[in-house]
């Protein structure tokens, strides 16, 4: 198995960003971009690459539905080993000489244009979004494409493609983070100690009135907190739902956490698939 690491490419991505933030700038110089989230978990289970590093939620826009759809369709064979949580500025990127007022059309990926939708709003009112790959992909086909044309993305995009900067800190919210996961095909090693969360995946055994109640029941008896709740779409069916769940405690070190989990599978509450238990990291205050 390859040891590089891969990540949201191409450069001047936040995946790129946050992977830099991870291991260093000259470690990340040598890792492997990927055109697409999707790509980067085929890279993690093929064996082309050790890890990659892939955004899960934002604090704006919440939970990114590519990479948890991904969670999904690998079954627990792609499970999560670590975590970065890293704070996004997004700015308004055309091509040298481009102005404010001559920007006709706005391109970038779903999740930034969305994180930033007031600012578009009140200064582009008349420009509906288009959606790209990355952000970075966004920015070089601007610096490539025609007059008018703009991109949402980071500084560093900027500066590789040679874009301008056209607008400052367009998000919504000055706080803006986004937490990544360092994905792979193996469970981070066993804490010793120190604070970790285990990510799972739990799917309705049958569904009936109080069935989500119950799985938070097995958490809430034995005082353990959960610090993250959401549903997504089972791709078996209309109105069938799985449920992402972060539990503080480890897998494998924490007897509560452990019997919880028990209780849920062999109770037949719900189909549990494990995402790995990792380090967590506290966002900052």
């Amino acid at each position: 198995m390859s040891g590089t690491i891969g990540y949201l490419g191409p450069q001047g991505t936040f995946s790129e960003e946050a992977l830099i933030a991870w291991i260093g700038a000259d470690q990340a110089a040598r890792e492997r971009a990927y055109p697409s989230i999707p790509a980067c978990f085929d890279g993690v289970a093929s064996g082309e690459v050790r890890e990659a590093i892939v955004p899960i939620e934002n604090a704006i826009e919440g939970g990114v539905s590519q990479t948890l759809d991904q969670l999904i369709a690998h079954g627990g064979d792609v499970v999560i080993r670590g975590e970065v949580i890293h704070p996004v500025h997004h700015h308004l990127i055309g091509a040298p000489g481009t102005s404010l007022d001559a920007v006709t059309r706005v391109v970038s990926h779903p999740q930034a244009t969305s994180q930033c939708e007031r600012w578009l709003r009140a200064r582009l009112p008349d420009v509906t979004p288009e959606p790209a790959l990355s952000t970075a992909d966004a920015v070089r086909a601007v610096v490539a494409g025609e007059s008018g044309l703009a991109a949402v993305g980071n500084r560093r995009a900027a500066e590789i493609y040679g874009g301008e900067i056209l607008a400052e800190d367009i998000m919504d919210s000055p706080d803006n983070r986004t937490r990544f996961a360092v994905i792979g095909t193996e469970e981070a090693d066993a804490p010793p100690s120190g604070p970790w969360t285990t990510s799972i995946i739990c799917a309705i055994a049958q569904d009936r009135p109080g069935a989500l109640l119950s799985i938070l029941q097995e958490f809430a008896l034995r005082a353990i907190n959960l610090t993250r709740l959401e549903s997504r779409p089972a791709r078996t069916g209309l109105g069938r739902y799985v449920f992402f769940i972060d539990a503080e405690g480890s897998r494998t070190r924490d007897l509560p956490l452990q019997a919880a989990l028990t209780a849920i599978e062999d109770g037949g509450i719900a189909h549990v698939t494990s995402l790995g238990s990792y380090p967590a990291v506290t966002p900052p205050a």
